[in-house]
Formats: C-alpha cells, structure tokens, sequence
C-alpha cells in the first residue's frame, strides 16, 4: 500500500510537469447526462500513469479553451471562452486551480475507474499516448468561472 501511494505521488508531481506543456487531443465519446460532457482525452508521457493523471487535468483545459469537434451522432463543443490569451492574463486565477489537487477535480471524473482498453494505450517514440474517457461538469465548471469573473455569463457577450 505504502508503495502505491508513493508512486501515486510521483505521478502527479510528473503530470504537474508535464501538463504545462499542455499536450493533448480532446474528443466527443457520447452524450453525457444534463449539463456534462462525456470526453476522451489522449495525454503524452513517458509513463502510462502519468498520462492517466493528466487526462483530468487535460479534459478541463479543453472544455476551457480549445472545444472539441463533434461526430455524426454527437455535436460538437465550442470552448467556454475565445480569448486565446485568458489563461495568461488570468494566471493567478489558472495556476493554482491547475495545480495538484486544485479546483479543477470539482469539475471532472474518470469513468471506468482510470482503467484503459488496450487499445487505448499506444507507445510512440519513448513516450505513451494514452486515452482516458472522462466526464466534465460543465454546467458546473462555467458558473464557478463566471463567479471568478474568469469568464462572462452566456448572454453576456463574447470575453
């Protein structure tokens, strides 16, 4: 036990690295319950456990500031905000809340326990690209930023 809780530890502090370079891709799975998003998010690192902790952090982001492309069956998603700058002009607000453990674990969940399909877990060079379907409370994230005053409220104009 005590092993595991280590490697966890480490794992974080490795995805903390890792997550500032933001790599990632965001795609529709399904039509989540009202108010989330079911996303699956492929994260690069060099550990497999790693990408698994960023794929949370990775999902927010991507609500936040890219959106994602829909399919035939589900529609797409516009990012929460179009000021490709916000996330530098609002950095006091951004890095704690991206930190390990910070406001951005309200907002998302892993399905399936964090367990991926094989098919899913992909070695490219010396780094894994690694798939984790999660949901994001949408409804939940949006109002939480629009009461930081991060974003404005829908209606309000684009920020």
């Amino acid at each position: 036990m005590f092993y595991s809780i280590g490697v966890n530890a480490q794992a974080k502090r490795k995805a903390d690295k890792d997550t500032e370079a933001w790599r990632y891709e965001i795609e529709v799975v399904q039509t989540g319950t009202q108010g989330t998003y079911l996303v699956k998010v492929w994260s690069y690192s060099k550990k497999p456990d790693v990408a698994i902790e960023q794929a949370k952090k990775n999902a927010v982001h991507g609500v936040i500031f890219k959106g994602f492309t829909g399919t035939s069956t589900v529609s797409g998603q516009k990012p929460l905000t179009n000021n490709v700058n916000l996330e530098e002009e609002k950095a006091d607000f951004f890095k704690p809340f991206f930190a390990d453990g910070g406001k951005y674990m309200k907002f998302v969940s892993i399905t399936n326990d964090g367990a991926v399909a094989a098919e899913d877990r992909m070695k490219i060079g010396k780094e894994y690209k690694v798939g984790v379907v999660v949901v994001v409370n949408v409804t939940a994230l949006r109002k939480d930023l629009e009461e930081a005053g991060i974003i404005k409220a829908l209606g309000a104009g684009f920020n």
